[in-house]
């Protein structure tokens, strides 16, 4: 059975090597997971004929939004969200889902315990749509920064220290700082970040973004976006295993 994962760009991506490791370590010699870059989402269809053994496909950046008009039925939960990023291929049917959800809050109630804290999300795209589907099933108050007011709250020259300062936790949903612009973090006033604060980057390659960096030294506790990868990973292989 083959599943893949549709993206531009993948360099970035463990995926295919968290599979890998998965179907070497349980057995199942007859699986395999490829990486398939798109240049653009309307060549999904060419992709889906010339490889007509896919099962299953996880999608990332770009295209967790611009893929749901190719689906042909759409999870309640991923239709709620507003993004997919697991799709289920059945009989020539293309079945989307939002495992995302899943990974992010998996990730972020061990975090929390009893506290509920203001919160800044990075960020517009797929992912934040599930960031923000979690904090609003969490009870969590947040702004989301964008570079329109149409897709966001708050732009990036209003992010000023005090509303940094007024939110302890800070999810970054972009590709700031993802392999390889190792470099790159969002333009915060990391300034007023302490003690009291909890970064959380949904990027995982580096380990360590600069963003994450940034935090830290100023004493906030961080977390990457590994245990969310591989969280909403093993939610989508449920899927693929019912599905299939």
């Amino acid at each position: 059975m083959h599943f893949g994962l549709i993206g531009n760009p993948l360099s970035h991506s463990f995926s295919e090597r968290w599979f890998t490791e998965k179907f070497e370590r349980e057995g199942l010699a007859g699986h395999r997971y490829s990486l398939f870059p798109l240049e653009r989402i309307e060549e999904l269809p060419v992709l889906l004929k010339t490889r007509p053994e896919l099962k299953g496909l996880n999608v990332t950046i770009p295209y967790k939004r611009e893929v749901m008009p190719f689906l042909n039925a759409i999870d309640p939960r991923a239709a709620a969200v507003g993004a997919v990023n697991t799709i289920s291929i059945r009989n020539g049917e293309l079945i989307g889902y939002n495992t995302d959800v899943i990974g992010f809050r998996s990730t972020l109630e061990p975090l929390l315990k009893e506290e509920r804290p203001r919160a800044l999300v990075l960020g517009s795209g797929g992912a934040s749509r599930a960031v923000a589907f979690v904090l609003k099933e969490l009870g969590i108050k947040f702004r989301v920064v964008s570079r329109s007011r149409e897709r966001g709250d708050l732009t990036w020259d209003l992010l000023d220290p005090a509303v940094v300062k007024a939110c302890p936790l800070i999810i970054n949903t972009t590709p700031l700082g993802m392999y390889p612009d190792v470099d790159a973090a969002p333009e915060l006033p990391y300034e007023v970040i302490g003690p009291r604060h909890t970064l959380i980057d949904l990027v995982y390659n580096p380990a360590k973004t600069l963003f994450l960096r940034n935090g830290e030294s100023m004493g906030a506790a961080i977390m990457n976006g590994l245990p969310m990868l591989q969280a909403q990973a093993e939610a989508s292989w449920q899927i693929w295993q019912q599905q299939g």
